[in-house]
C-alpha cells in the first residue's frame, strides 16, 4: 500500500478551512446568528497571522484583529460608512493599537479588521455586538486549531533553517581551502562575503527554536519534540561561534593570498576538513542523537594545523593556524550538544578537547 504524504501546503490549506468552518458553526450555537460569516473571517485572519508565531505573537496578532473590530464597531454605529469613514477608523484602530504599545503586525491586523468590519452592511446596535463576539469566537478557535490539529511540525521548522546554516558554511569553508591553496584572492574574497552572510540564517535559526519550542509545548501531539529541540537549542551557540570564526578564517586566508607566500599542504586539507566536518553535522541535524564523523574530522583538522607550529609558519599563517583550531573546537562542541545536551562541552578547556581520543 502507497503512504500519501500532506504537504505543508495543503496541510495550510485543510487547517484554514475547518478553522473556518468550525467558527461559523459554533457562532452559531453560541450567538443563534444564521450567518456569522465575520466569524470565519476572524478565523482565517488569525490563523493566517499567527502561524509559525511564538504564542505570544499569536496572542497579539489575534489582540490586533479583536482591537479592530472593537474599534470599528464602536465607531461605525455613530458616523456610518463610507470612504471617509473607512479612512478614519483605520486612523483610530490603528492609533489605538499603538497607544497599548502593540507591535506592527497587532497595529496592522487591527487595520485589516476596520476595514472587513467597514465592508459589511447594516450596522446597528445587535449588529456592532454580535461581531464583536464573532471576532472572538473566530480568533479562540484559530488559536485552538493552531494548536491542537495539524499544528506545524517544531522539529521540521527548525531543522531546515539549520540545515540552510550548515550548508553555507560548509559550502565558505570549502571555496576557503580552495583559496588557500590556490593563492586565489579573489575566490577568497567572494568567500568571505558569503561568510559574512551567514549572520542573518543564524538570526533566523535563533529566533525559529523558541517559537518551535512553544509550538511543541502547547501542541499534545508534538511534546514529544521537545527533547530533540532542546538539542538544536544547545548547540546552536556553538554553531554561531564557528560561523564567526569561520569568518574570521576566511579574512585571515584573503590576507594571505594577497601576499607571494605560498601556504603548506597540510593546511588547505585542514581547512577542508572542516568543511567535511560541517556537512557531518549537517548529518547529525536530521538525527541529533545519531553518532557522526564530525567530532573525529573536526579533530583531524586542528592536529594536522597545529602540526604546522612546529615549521615556524608565518604570522599570517600562523593566524590560520589558529582559526582552524577555534572553528575546530566549535564544530566538536556543537556536535556534543547536539548529541547530548547533558554534555558539558562549553565547560571544558579548548586544549582538553583536541587532545580527546578520537
Amino acid at each position: 500500500m502507497q503512504t500519501v504524504l500532506i504537504s505543508p501546503h495543503r496541510t495550510r490549506i485543510l487547517q484554514t478551512a475547518i478553522a473556518a468552518v468550525a467558527a461559523w458553526y459554533l457562532a452559531i450555537l453560541l450567538l443563534d446568528d444564521p450567518r456569522p460569516a465575520f466569524a470565519s473571517i476572524a478565523a482565517v485572519i488569525s490563523l493566517a497571522a499567527a502561524h509559525g508565531q511564538r504564542r505570544r505573537q499569536a496572542f497579539e496578532l489575534v489582540g490586533g484583529v479583536m482591537l479592530g473590530i472593537a474599534v470599528a464597531a464602536a465607531l461605525l454605529f455613530l458616523i456610518g460608512t463610507g470612504p471617509l469613514q473607512t479612512g478614519l477608523l483605520i486612523v483610530l484602530a490603528m492609533s489605538a493599537a499603538l497607544a497599548l504599545r502593540g507591535g506592527d503586525v497587532l497595529v496592522n491586523e487591527a487595520a485589516v479588521s476596520a476595514i472587513l468590519l467597514a465592508a459589511l452592511p447594516q450596522h446597528d446596535s445587535a449588529f456592532i455586538i454580535d461581531r464583536v463576539f464573532e471576532g472572538l469566537i473566530g480568533g479562540s478557535v484559530a488559536l485552538a486549531i493552531a494548536s491542537l490539529l495539524f499544528s506545524p511540525d517544531p522539529v521540521l521548522m527548525v531543522n531546515r533553517v539549520a540545515q540552510s546554516v550548515v550548508g553555507k558554511l560548509g559550502h565558505t569553508l570549502e571555496e576557503t581551502a580552495a583559496a588557500l591553496e590556490d593563492g586565489d584572492a579573489p575566490r577568497a574574497e567572494k568567500a568571505l562575503h558569503a561568510a559574512r552572510a551567514i549572520d542573518d540564517e543564524v538570526e533566523a535559526l535563533e529566533d525559529i527554536i523558541p517559537a518551535a519550542s512553544e509550538t511543541a509545548r502547547f501542541s499534545p501531539v508534538r511534546r514529544g519534540d521537545r527533547a530533540i529541540l532542546r538539542r538544536y537549542e544547545h548547540s546552536t551557540p556553538q554553531v554561531d561561534l564557528a560561523v564567526r570564526n569561520a569568518r574570521v578564517l576566511t579574512r585571515s586566508v584573503l590576507r594571505h593570498a594577497r601576499t607571494p607566500e605560498t601556504a603548506p599542504e597540510e593546511l588547505p586539507a585542514a581547512v577542508r576538513e572542516l568543511a567535511d566536518a560541517v556537512w557531518e553535522l549537517g548529518a547529525q541535524y536530521d538525527e541529533p542523537e545519531r553518532n557522526t564523523s564530525a567530532r573525529p574530522l573536526a579533530l583531524s583538522a586542528a592536529r594536522r594545523a597545529a602540526s604546522l607550529y612546529e615549521q615556524e609558519p608565518s604570522p599570517e599563517l600562523t593566524q590560520i593556524v589558529g582559526q582552524v583550531r577555534s572553528v575546530a573546537v566549535d564544530l566538536v562542541r556543537a556536535s556534543e550538544q547536539l548529541g547530548d545536551p547533558e554534555t558539558p562541552a562549553w565547560d571544558r578547556p579548548t586544549e582538553e578537547l583536541l587532545t580527546a581520543p578520537v
